[in-house]
């Protein structure tokens, strides 16, 4: 269900008709929950003073119209202009207009391996980390393409649609784990059948799909459904991550120490990088296989791959005019400031007419 709704967030994410024009400004909101928790600790110790000098009962009498109520909703309201006012600082802008943008540039699907062995170590920091780092590389160098991701264990998850956006690309791969699938295994045919579904160009005559992974317990049929992309257009590379020498698979325990995972005769369990798979896969659909353990080769193989791609040109629609909405939450937030001077730190007389827990005797 996580990932479901994920995937229909982000295809609201690719017309975004929102934007901030200076974020670094909400770090200031952190001064509010400083701000309340000082009144707390000043009232509290005004509040202690009292009763070492003074009856509270007396005290009363003293200032009938004092209110402890009227100091909470000032410091209540004097937040929320302060929080209304940072956020005019940020200056939000709405996009006003949603126009249709032609672009160059290929069509690519990454397919990661989020498997438990992916948590093997033998690749610092891990196997899994450095897909991610490569990943995140690649991205970060595309220009006009768009990008989609699939992760997949024992069962492959769509974890974003093809799409431009490559922040929301690079963000949803951060999360990437493999508590996001359910079954463990490495489906590679299935993620494989499901990055088929993903090019929605039929126009597109370049379509890539990068496949990080270790090769381990893949399915038997993985190489026919490898030749079935390559006949819808799709080439497949495959990207190794892991060594041969392998490396035992790391299991975190709630106390959050760290165990080994062991078969059933007790033995620790050796993850190994199974290239051959690889290479046979991007074989059967016409790529490459790159040797991903060196991040800054693996990332110039596959830059100079896609340069030399020939770009297609597709339609992408996205909000434009984009217009400061800052004056608002300014307004708002000097309003706020405009009734805390007005309001007093005293009982409202009204109020005290209504009597309405028949505090007064008649």
């Amino acid at each position: 269900m996580l990932l479901q709704t994920t995937f229909k967030q982000q295809l609201k994410n690719e017309q975004r008709m929102y934007q901030i024009e200076e974020p670094t400004y909400f770090i200031y909101l952190a001064i509010i929950p400083v701000i309340f928790v000082l009144f707390l600790m000043v009232f509290w110790w005004k509040k202690r003073k009292q009763k070492q000098f003074a009856d509270l009962v007396l005290l009363d009498k003293l200032s009938p119209e004092k209110s402890s109520f009227k100091s909470f909703l000032k410091i209540i309201i004097s937040c929320l202009a302060l929080a209304f006012l940072v956020i005019s600082l940020a200056n939000p802008k709405m996009g006003t207009k949603l126009e249709t943008v032609k672009r160059q540039g290929v069509d690519i699907v990454f397919a990661l391996d989020v498997s438990k062995s992916m948590l093997a170590e033998d690749i610092a920091p891990s196997r899994l980390e450095k897909a991610k780092q490569i990943v995140t590389k690649i991205i970060e160098n595309l220009g006009s393409d768009r990008v989609g991701i699939i992760i997949y264990a024992g069962n492959s998850y769509p974890l974003l649609p093809i799409t431009t956006d490559h922040a929301a690309a690079k963000m949803f791969l951060q999360n990437a784990n493999p508590n996001m699938v359910s079954s463990q295994g490495t489906a590679i045919n299935e993620a494989i059948d499901r990055a088929i579904t993903f090019f929605d160009n039929d126009e597109q005559t370049n379509r890539f799909l990068f496949i990080v992974s270790d090769g381990e317990d893949h399915e038997e049929n993985t190489l026919e459904i490898a030749q079935k992309a390559s006949e819808e257009g799709i080439k497949t590379y495959t990207i190794g991550v892991g060594t041969k020498e392998g490396s035992p698979i790391p299991v975190k325990d709630i106390g959050g120490g760290t165990s080994y995972k062991k078969d059933n005769k007790g033995e620790v369990v050796i993850t190994r990088m199974n290239s051959k798979v690889l290479i046979d896969i991007a074989n059967k659909g016409k790529g490459k296989y790159i040797n991903g353990n060196k991040t800054q080769k693996t990332i110039d193989k596959i830059e100079e791959l896609l340069v030399k791609a020939e770009k297609s040109e597709f339609e992408t629609k996205q909000f434009s005019d984009y217009k400061d909405q800052f004056q608002w939450f300014l307004a708002i937030g000097l309003l706020l400031l405009i009734i805390d001077v007005l309001l007093l730190e005293k009982k409202t007389t009204w109020i005290q007419k209504l009597n309405l827990f028949n505090q007064k005797k008649t």
